[in-house]
């Protein structure tokens, strides 16, 4: 991932992190979220601890009212309602989730304990963004690589900004991308036309010089001389400038090109089917 997109993963973690919740029980589903963990957090997610674990103080919150004893990452997903539920996934995607945008592929991963790896997949199920999950060196891994439901998924935990930003940015590459693709198959195009038309006019020359030219049909010539003077014009606008069908430019042109490979007048049947006929002998007339 270049420094760009690092740039902008860490401004949009920045933006996450710096939501204050107005809920108290939104702010104890975060923390459940973040979890008591300090392993090696960047600046924002540090100063969040620090901001949630005040508010509990203050309000003299504790574990009892998020968590149960049955309750995986101190958390009661079935009982807590939709915001609570996605403040805990924002506080788990800061201490356990990572971003990553590079190649234009976007794939978010939380990275949790084998048992929780499961279960977490199944919540976010439940929440309507199916995710997979792995095994991965002892590690459960909880997986998304579609950009659509991770931008939905960072849409619903509060992603603002940051996330247009993200968002526009895969919008320009998809677009730079089939722009791309297109202009190298203008330009395959171009370049076929382009040899196309050098090998026509060659023949033209050749057979003008050799006389050939002036013994071909009216439609030949016609041909040939729009071709020597606009050697750039398609087989279409050829026929739009003579006034005949498409068809009569490339059969010209083609036995332009036939003649001069095999110096002779066989382009004039080829690609013409040419089936044996039978015929009645006919019946001789008695003279008087």
């Amino acid at each position: 991932m270049g420094g760009s997109e690092r740039d902008l993963v860490a401004a949009l973690r920045a933006e996450l992190a710096a939501i204050d919740p107005s809920r108290p029980c939104d702010r104890r589903a975060e923390a459940a979220g973040l979890g008591t963990a300090s392993t090696n957090r960047e600046g924002p997610v540090a100063r969040l601890a620090v901001r949630l674990g005040r508010h509990r103080t203050a309000e003299g919150d504790h574990d009892d009212d998020v968590a149960g004893p049955a309750a995986p990452f101190g958390f009661d997903w079935p009982a807590s309602p939709e915001h609570c539920r996605m403040a805990y996934l924002r506080g788990l995607f800061l201490a356990r989730g990572s971003l990553s945008v590079a190649g234009g592929r976007t794939h978010l991963e939380f990275v949790v304990a084998p048992n929780e790896a499961p279960i977490l997949a199944g919540r976010l199920d439940d929440a309507g963004m199916p995710a997979s999950w792995r095994l991965r060196r002892g590690r459960g891994v909880v997986t998304w690589k579609s950009s659509d439901t991770v931008g939905l998924f960072l849409r619903r935990i509060g992603a603002g900004g940051s996330l247009l930003e993200l968002e526009a940015r895969q919008v320009s590459r998809a677009l730079r991308g089939d722009l791309n693709r297109v202009l190298n198959a203008e330009s395959a195009n171009l370049q076929r036309a382009v040899g196309a038309a050098g090998r026509q006019i060659a023949a033209i020359d050749e057979l003008a010089d050799d006389g050939r030219l002036a013994q071909q049909p009216y439609v030949v010539r016609l041909v040939a001389d729009a071709r020597r003077e606009t050697p750039e014009a398609t087989l279409a606008e050829l026929a739009e400038r003579l006034g005949i069908h498409r068809s009569a430019v490339q059969r010209a042109l083609e036995r332009v090109e036939w003649l001069v490979l095999h110096g002779d007048e066989g382009g004039a049947t080829r690609g013409r089917r040419t089936t044996p006929t039978s015929r009645r002998p006919r019946r001789s007339r008695a003279l008087a």
